[in-house]
């Protein structure tokens, strides 16, 4: 069992909600006495009417119309049949709870710009764009947002969604055909856009772009464009966001089936175009109220705050915030400028209860000497996500941010919209771990034969359907993406593809994405652990590892982005930390000098995609890597057998 770091006080873990869950639980004659419990009734095979699904539903005054029974007609992922007759409205969800004069959104960008927006605000908003929304949308259509992390993002969604449409979003630093990849094959009647952005001090006009992609959607009916920074590009034939007029009048919402679909989100498409994963209304919903309410302890008085962009499901996660009543707060911008330590402050700033951030960004801070002498008193929760968060930035954060603070490591993905497993309020911190797989998610651990595992590395699984799985992929004909993607390994078992160990106390320790475990003289090793060994090295600035097939067998290949020039003695001195840390299997056979690693734009180094590289495979669609430029160099390291 890993050291333990933090636990909850017997107070926070009373005033919590997964507390206060459980005794209205145990008040409808439920014996459920500790976590472990509630999740094992939680993933139970009963359909009868005290169904996980249902009971939080009603717990969380889920506004609805019908009934919630039965929770599911056949309990399958390969037919979405959720909660067949009920019908609600997702917008209506999101703003029912916020009280008027409250802050909804409170919004910071990187050059000091700062407002405030109320729930009253944000509703008259919503029926103000939908007043202008509504001659093109009607329920099932599709709107686009090619944006930055603005207000005015969150209102198109919810004007869109309120209307019964469905929402799609990139973020505006990617590419033309990136965008089109995407939004090409969704087809939007509406496109909602700045015509510039900035990041890093720098102003990034759009204009060529957006000739680009509005000329390449011939399913546009409308352009709108926010205005956002002075002395921006004209788009032609566009509607300017700020010329839109205000009305009195409340949102319009209307009625969809909990099955009919809300957001369309992409896989990275780095080998082909994108798939298009559309979720459920409904889904969604009952999912991000389980992640946020339950798992992170989000209640009216609190704030939530983290740093995503629109082309992360985060961004959808932490928009759902606003279901609770509570201030969520959005930042636009680069986290290093001015620089890191003033990202950091806005935590002080703001009052944030609620922090949010990826295992890149920790070790960003840590490598800038950042040290916290403010205290973050307001400071409960930090979230951690986009890759394995290793132990050694566990003890960066409770030595050198916060001690008292429940730091949860949250994984699952744009397939889920959510997390398969993350943090809890009544359980304590371990070194290294994932707290506990999460409420109503029937997770294990398979090995190599398909058995059940605990205590052993092996694909994560879930053996039960769960609201929030894709409804289909856009497009998809006989679900056969769908069905590829998740289900060529098990029948009606979902398998994730990442490679993790799940303990006997329900703990669990990721080692990285299972098509790229590296896999040498047959024996199954996660990347993380190497990683873990090769970032304590300060010489070190950054590191990703990958299997190579090599003469029949498969060899460890690891590269380096180094402060000094690598040589003899600093390649010798890593060989024999990681033999020594770790095992001989884990000695890469050959370390490598490059000028830079390879990164999803959600913070995820691209181990698949220079796998393939070394191993002789095509890649293209790059429009998901944040610095393609760099994998250029990764083709001299193909090896001959490649060929």
């Amino acid at each position: 069992m890993e050291k333990e770091l933090w636990k909850p006080s017997d107070r926070r873990k009373s005033d919590s909600e997964m507390s206060r869950f459980i005794r209205e639980l145990n008040e409808k004659k439920h014996n459920i006495s500790n976590y472990n419990e509630l999740w094992k009734w939680s993933v139970s095979k009963d359909k009868s009417e005290d169904h996980f699904w249902r009971e939080l539903a009603e717990f969380y005054d889920l506004k609805y119309e019908g009934d919630l029974s039965p929770c599911y007609e056949e309990k399958t992922f390969l037919k979405y049949n959720w909660f067949p007759n009920t019908r609600l409205n997702f917008a209506e969800n999101l703003l029912k709870n916020g009280e008027g004069d409250a802050t909804a959104i409170e919004f910071l960008h990187e050059s000091g710009l700062h407002a405030k927006i109320t729930y009253a605000e944000l509703r008259q908003s919503v029926a103000s764009l939908q007043a202008e929304l509504s001659p093109h949308i009607q329920a099932g259509d599709v709107v686009a947002a090619y944006m930055p992390n603005l207000p005015e993002t969150v209102i198109a969604m919810l004007a869109t969604t309120g209307l019964g449409g469905v929402f799609t979003s990139t973020s505006s630093d990617f590419g033309a055909q990136g965008v089109i990849d995407r939004f090409g094959q969704t087809r939007p009647k509406v496109l909602i856009t700045v015509n510039q952005y900035q990041y890093g001090g720098k102003k990034v006009s759009l204009e060529s772009n957006l000739e680009k992609i509005i000329s390449s959607l011939d399913s546009l009916e409308k352009v709108i464009v926010v205005d956002f920074l002075e002395n921006g590009p004209i788009v032609p034939n566009s509607r300017k966001w700020s010329d839109i007029p205000a009305v009195n009048d409340s949102p319009t919402f209307v009625l969809r089936q909990f099955s009919d679909p809300l957001y369309i989100m992409y896989s990275s498409g780095t080998t082909g175009k994108p798939k298009c994963i559309v979720h459920s209304i409904g889904g969604t919903l009952l999912q991000h109220i389980k992640e946020l309410g339950l798992h992170t302890d989000l209640k009216k008085e609190k704030s939530i705050f983290y740093f995503t962009t629109c082309g992360w499901m985060m961004w959808n996660w932490l928009v759902s915030s606003l279901y609770f009543g509570s201030r969520v707060v959005l930042y636009e911008g680069s986290p290093a400028y001015p620089n890191l330590d003033e990202f950091i402050q806005i935590i002080d700033k703001l009052k944030i209860h609620i922090f949010g951030t990826s295992p890149k960004f920790l070790s960003a801070l840590e490598a800038s000497g950042y040290q916290n002498s403010t205290g973050f008193e307001s400071l409960e929760t930090i979230l951690s996500t986009g890759a394995p968060l290793n132990p050694e930035q566990f003890d960066y954060v409770y030595n050198s941010l916060k001690s008292d603070v429940m730091l949860a490591s949250i994984a699952g993905g744009t397939d889920i919209i959510g997390c398969f497993m993350l943090g809890n309020p009544l359980l304590p911190v371990r070194r290294g771990e994932i707290t506990c797989r999460g409420l109503g998610m029937d997770v294990a651990v398979f090995n190599e034969k398909g058995e059940g595992v605990l205590d052993e590395e092996g694909e994560l699984v879930c053996l039960q359907s769960f609201p929030s799985q894709p409804i289909y992929f856009w497009d998809d004909e006989d679900n056969k993406k769908y069905r590829a993607s998740y289900f060529e390994k098990y029948e009606n078992i979902w398998c994730h593809g990442d490679y993790v160990r799940l303990s006997q106390e329900g703990t669990i320790r990721v080692f990285g994405r299972s098509d790229a475990t590296l896999n040498p003289g047959g024996v199954r090793i996660g990347t993380s652990e190497i990683y873990g060994v090769v970032e304590g090295f300060e010489e070190i600035k950054d590191c990703l590892c990958v299997g190579q097939n090599h003469e029949g067998d498969v060899r460890i290949l690891l590269f380096v982005v180094s402060e000094e020039k690598l040589n003899e003695e600093l390649i010798l001195r890593l060989k024999t930390e990681i033999r020594a840390k770790l095992t001989p299997r884990h000695v890469p056979k050959c370390i490598y000098e490059v000028d830079g690693i390879p990164y999803t734009r959600s913070g995820k180094k691209m181990e698949t995609a220079v796998t393939k590289i070394v191993n002789g495979k095509t890649l293209n669609n790059l429009e998901a890597v944040s610095n393609p430029e760099c994998l250029d160099q990764y083709s001299q390291f193909k090896s001959k057998s490649a060929d």
